[in-house]
């Protein structure tokens, strides 16, 4: 299939290269000229626009860093969606608020062609290995064709619901809770290093008791843990934190507008947002371990 890729970022990148090893013909774009370089290298087709990128792709895959950026891609005068046709199925792989899927699925509606959202989790860490889980929004017909796709980047891939935006929305409720397992996940190692215990040790304790979690199994927050994690490489993301207050802040969005008391979660929000503040930022979010120890 002849797939287009706009955005090879920290994630981009890896889920482009999964698919050329899928055998796929990728058209992509990117500001970055290095990850247009890295992806040429594997086989891939570089385009000088992101309108390039759309023309004969059945389906176009777009990763991006936020709302307005998405919006623009997709919106603007010369945008993906004037570029696309009956038979072009847009599928934005990146983290933004429901509202912002839901509006470019009303769009794409109504020039002919088809948008779904299907954000991702698993990290820069799943992005290589193509573990990601995708976790989609949209109608039936466009998941079933998008699946065998998606499969080629993750190892999960779930149909959130039959509305745009529903993708959004299960990955807020995710990474809310995973913002909270880092957090309490790094809380309590410190609190074990401090008092002298060995953290291989008491890492193989809580993995089998019911501290068990995925932070402790795929992305260790102590540096030397987990050799592939990016505690392991200076906190090198990975997720940015930047990215993860982001994600919380969308999070919030969404409880506030369903009602829903979120106490951890909006704690989290808070301390991400002031570990950002404190020059952490550009880190990955796992580098909060270091608001708990001397080790900053």
């Amino acid at each position: 299939m002849t797939i287009g890729f706009i955005g090879l970022g920290n994630m981009g990148l890896p889920m482009a290269q999964n698919l050329l090893r899928s055998g796929h013909t990728l058209k992509v774009f990117d500001l970055s000229s290095s990850a247009v370089s890295a992806a040429e290298q594997d086989g891939a087709i570089v385009m000088s626009s992101a309108a390039e990128a759309v023309e004969s792709s059945a389906i176009v895959i777009t990763m991006l860093p936020g709302d307005q950026q998405v919006l623009d891609l997709y919106l603007a005068k010369h945008g993906l969606l004037s570029h696309g046709n009956g038979s072009t199925l847009f599928v934005d792989c990146s983290t933004v608020a429901a509202t912002t899927s839901q509006t470019i699925a009303v769009q794409a509606d109504a020039m002919g062609t088809s948008m779904i959202d299907a954000p991702v989790s698993g990290g820069t860490v799943g992005a290589a290995a193509a573990t990601l889980t995708f976790m989609v929004g949209g109608p039936d017909a466009a998941f079933q064709r998008v699946q065998p796709v998606l499969k080629n980047m993750g190892a999960n891939v779930f149909h959130a619901g039959a509305k745009v935006g529903d993708g959004q929305l299960a990955k807020a409720c995710n990474n809310m809770l995973l913002a909270a397992l880092m957090i309490g996940t790094s809380e309590a190692l410190q609190l074990g290093a401090d008092n002298g215990l060995d953290i291989a040790k008491l890492t193989e304790i809580m993995r089998q008791s019911s501290g068990d979690n995925w932070v402790l199994n795929k992305y260790h927050p102590w540096p030397g843990e987990m050799p592939a994690a990016p505690a392991s490489h200076d906190y090198e993301p990975g997720f940015m934190v930047k990215l993860m207050t982001k994600d919380l802040g969308l999070a919030m969005q969404t409880a506030l507008a369903s009602g829903t008391p979120t106490p951890l979660g909006a704690m989290a929000r808070s301390i991400y947002a002031q570990h950002g503040r404190d020059g952490w930022d550009d880190k990955d979010f796992s580098s909060v371990l270091t608001r708990f120890s001397d080790n900053k």
